[in-house]
């Protein structure tokens, strides 16, 4: 592994953890030798008031031991998270990465974003919102930045009255029920470029309603892009990848994790 931090290009106040694959040396050369791996693109959650460490490494080292190059993002927070600061500092993440694919041994075409709860908005956000007029007035950069695929995992999704009214609020800098507070609803943005999705949820969160993820999965199905949905029947809110390890020791739900990799991988026709 190769572990480092970087700020992508354009962008300040956040930073990136990379988590790079690496050959080994006694395969230099060797027939079934390290060519180049897909990556996935982590967002933690927290609200859009803080960013979760229990949704960033535990995560990542999870999709590295899968074989793939992983990425998680520190984004601003707060009162610093309106204005699409966020959305843009994912974007020139995601434009670090492929600019760099070559040196990384990173295959450009396979990457993923991943997140949770606000940070399942901030990922979603990218996979609909890259090509958006209102975003790109304030982007103004030509990079790739569209994800390849999400996975998304007790997203915040909608601006209605199943909204999580706090990470709204904070992304949008508006009062429910304006006209910038709803933009931010992501279900009304899907289209047929919209990538391809896998969520999860529990049918039982008491913070994110589960209606976040069917509304994003209804708007998918109506635009005819694949996705993949599961809803558990219990289980609280944060559970991130359901390990004694980040407090939420659940082998039912745990499940999500190697479900995922499995749909990636099959989708990015990868196997380690």
């Amino acid at each position: 592994m190769k572990y480092f931090t970087f700020t992508p290009e354009g962008v300040q106040d956040c930073s990136v953890t990379a988590y790079l694959q690496t050959e080994m040396e006694e395969m230099k050369g060797r027939e079934g030798a390290f060519d180049k791996a897909p990556a996935v693109l982590v967002c933690p959650g927290g609200g859009y008031g803080m960013v979760s460490e229990r949704e960033a490494e535990p995560v990542a080292l999870q999709y590295f031991a899968a074989g793939y190059h992983v990425f998680v993002l520190w984004y601003s927070v707060g009162e610093k998270a309106t204005g699409f600061r966020p959305l843009m500092q994912l974007a020139a993440a995601m434009a670090h990465i492929r600019n760099h694919a070559s040196e990384w041994k990173l295959d450009s075409d396979r990457v993923a974003v991943c997140g949770f709860s606000a940070g399942g908005h901030l990922a979603a956000s990218l996979g609909t919102l890259y090509d958006d007029e209102k975003f790109l007035r304030v982007w103004n950069r030509s990079d790739r930045i569209r994800p390849d695929a999400m996975i998304l995992g007790y997203p915040v999704i909608v601006a209605d009255e199943f909204a999580h009214k706090g990470s709204i609020q904070n992304v949008s800098g508006a009062e429910e029920g304006s006209e910038a507070y709803a933009y931010f609803g992501l279900d009304q943005h899907v289209d047929g470029q919209t990538p391809p999705a896998y969520l999860w949820h529990t049918s039982v969160d008491d913070c994110v309603p589960v209606e976040n993820s069917l509304r994003f999965a209804a708007a998918l199905s109506a635009a005819k892009v694949p996705f993949e949905l599961h809803v558990f029947p219990e289980g609280w809110h944060g559970m991130s990848v359901c390990t004694r390890d980040v407090g939420c020791l659940n082998s039912y739900n745990a499940r999500w994790m190697e479900w995922s990799i499995k749909w990636l991988n099959r989708l990015f026709s990868f196997e380690k």
